[in-house]
């Protein structure tokens, strides 16, 4: 699924084309999304200037005159600039078409996104209430994910990937950040210390940053705003890589394991 690279990737590709421009029309084409689509959306929208497009973790946030528009794009959705007359295809579901001519199309084959209205500040909606800090946020830090794990018995993996922690550490850029980082990913989150902390976090915002900067990774049906896909994939060092050499030590084999139900990839030399 699409996360915080391929979410932030979208961002930067579509707000020079929309912020500032004014709805002129909502097309709803499928409003059985993961929550409906409110079907007053369009009488909403109509007229209003879109101020600001943000990202809070994997969540898009088109700040309007008069509220929030909340986008998620679930499993396989995605965004994309087109003109107005593009004819939509399958599971097209939403057009947003602004006053300077340029149609923002919401495709979502599995329909499991989300897009709501609100007129309240987003932080307080109850999807984004009790996230976790950003990764570049000075809250995180190898104090405060010390101070977390303190009594988390689990794995360091399902720790770091926890939304209430910190946001946007999905399963690819956790494996990533932990190989980075030297820590063994099934390692109890309490015994992980306060100086591997500190370089964990430099190592997931050095792994979020490279893959903002290749454009997300390509797995399964992601693509940019542009329908390109990401290249973030030719630079990982062990996601997907089991079996092979470890490019870190250049002697061990990438070892894979089902930690929290998701596939975790990693170097038994490298990583204690």
């Amino acid at each position: 699924m699409p996360e915080l690279p391929e979410v932030e990737t979208t961002r930067r590709g579509v707000a020079p084309h929309v912020v500032g421009a004014r709805i002129r029309d909502t097309r709803v084409r499928e409003f059985r999304m993961r929550q409906p689509i409110p079907r007053d959306l369009a009488t909403v929208l109509q007229g209003q200037r879109l101020v600001g497009l943000e990202r809070r973790a994997k969540y898009l946030l088109f700040g309007f005159e008069r509220g929030t528009l909340i986008v998620h794009l679930g499993m396989s959705g995605s965004l994309r600039v087109l003109s107005p007359e593009t004819p939509p295809q399958a599971h097209d579901h939403v057009d947003l078409v602004f006053d300077n001519e340029v149609c923002l199309r919401l495709r979502d084959p599995r329909r499991f996104g989300l897009m709501l209205w609100t007129a309240e500040p987003p932080a307080a909606h109850p999807l984004l209430a009790t996230l976790g800090p950003e990764p570049w946020d000075e809250a995180f830090n190898a104090d405060y994910l010390a101070a977390l794990a303190h009594s988390r018995s689990g794995a360091v993996k399902n720790f770091v990937m926890d939304g209430h922690v910190v946001v946007g550490v999905g399963n690819i850029y956790a494996s990533e950040s932990l190989h980075r980082a030297l820590i063994h990913p099934t390692r109890p989150a309490r015994r992980v210390s306060r100086a591997r902390y500190a370089s964990l976090v430099s190592a997931v915002r050095e792994v979020l940053e490279s893959a903002i900067g290749f454009g997300g990774t390509t797995l399964r049906d992601f693509t940019r705003d542009d329908g390109k896909p990401g290249y973030f994939r030719n630079e990982l060092r062990v996601y997907d890589r089991g079996g092979e050499i470890c490019l870190q030590c250049g002697k061990a084999e990438i070892r894979q394991k089902v930690i929290g139900q998701r596939m975790s990839y990693f170097c038994p030399q490298c990583q204690r």
